[in-house]
């Protein structure tokens, strides 16, 4: 059968490519690298540790001494499975925004450094003090929006020991949203900002250690000061992809078991606050912890290191699983950035960490 008399051939359909394989959002991929890959790690890392996470608060604020195990078992019988994440939706968002945050502080406060030509030879001193001021500067400004977060986290994981705490029969739990409501209603808007000295002096040390150790390990495995990965030491001969999860398993479970103590004190002094029992110092509330309430018979030093560091067995484990998860993957997405933008014209590239 003849066509011509149809009229002209109708043209091929095209498929528009998806937005995502445009050369303008790989540009925009390239150019917030740190942001993105910062984001991915944190939401996996955090789903991932957080039972861990509430089972570490329970232990640092019971009264009396309890395995992780029993405080397992009696969560899930009494609670069930969904105790173990009570409270996840705010650290999920909150802990993804400030860790992007984060990042983006401390790549930017090393660029900053470097360029004004500070620390910058290739030696481990100039790489571990670099970490440490970019790590102290992120973790000082990123405390003034997480803390209220952090409080409300601690609110909605010790929900059952406030409301005992202030003669309270919990029959059911607050949402997140009427938890935060209750607060601003009884201390209004700077209730959200209990116990923040120790927050912020918690966030300063602890990030500043944190990165200090991590660039200092990666310094040590391999990696340059521009961030090139050379062949492992022969003393430690891991695989490449394995450096990342072993440098960020090993800077988080020492520099969280240095600042331990200060993260003890303040859920402390959070938990109190929240059960609207008098307040007590910081230090007050440290001697308490280190000797007991009894001035006159204080308890043996080592019994109060081990209530000091109630925990942290459960907390190590935490630490090493979520921030060897966060780097490893936050590497692996670079390097998929890397691949999909290569030869992407008119690219920028952002710093890689």
């Amino acid at each position: 059968m003849d066509r011509s008399s149809d009229g002209p051939a109708a043209k091929p359909r095209t498929i528009s490519p998806y937005f995502w394989d445009s050369d303008a959002f790989n540009r925009i991929l390239l150019g917030n690298r740190t942001a993105v890959q910062a984001t991915v790690g944190s939401l996996v890392s955090t789903l991932l540790g957080f039972p861990l996470d509430s089972l570490k608060s329970r232990l640092q604020a019971s009264r009396t001494p309890v395995t992780p195990f029993l405080l397992a078992t009696n969560v899930f019988r009494e609670e069930g499975i969904r105790g173990f994440f009570r409270g996840v939706w705010i650290p999920l968002l909150t802990i993804s925004i400030v860790r992007t945050t984060s990042f983006t502080i401390y790549s930017g406060t090393k660029e900053l450094v470097h360029r004004q030509g500070y620390l910058a030879q290739d030696r481990l001193r100039d790489v571990a003090l670099t970490g440490a001021v970019a790590g102290a500067a992120s973790g000082s400004s990123i405390c003034f929006g997480s803390a209220p977060f952090e409080l409300v986290k601690v609110r909605r994981q010790l929900e059952y020991a406030i409301a005992q705490a202030r003669g309270v029969a919990l029959e059911k739990p607050p949402n997140t949203a009427a938890a935060v409501m209750q607060i601003v209603r009884e201390k209004g808007f700077l209730g959200l900002y209990q116990g923040f000295r120790m927050h912020f002096v918690r966030d300063t040390l602890g990030t500043s250690l944190y990165f200090m150790e991590y660039d200092s390990f990666r310094y040590l495995m391999g990696r340059s000061i521009t961030g090139d990965q050379g062949d492992p030491p022969a003393w430690l001969p891991l695989p490449t992809s394995l450096i990342p999860f072993f440098c960020g398993s090993v800077a988080g479970v020492t520099s969280w078991a240095i600042i331990y103590p200060v993260d003890v004190v303040k859920t402390k002094i959070q938990q109190r606050a929240l059960a609207n029992e008098p307040y007590r110092s910081a230090w007050e509330t440290f001697r308490r912890l280190l000797r007991g309430p009894d001035g006159l018979h204080p308890r043996p030093l080592l019994v109060g290191f081990g209530r000091l560091y109630r925990g942290l067995g459960i907390s190590a484990i935490r630490s090493c699983m979520t921030h060897g998860a966060l780097w490893l993957i936050f590497d692996w997405v670079g390097h998929w950035i890397d691949r999909r933008t290569e030869g992407v014209p008119g690219a920028v590239r952002g710093p890689v960490l």
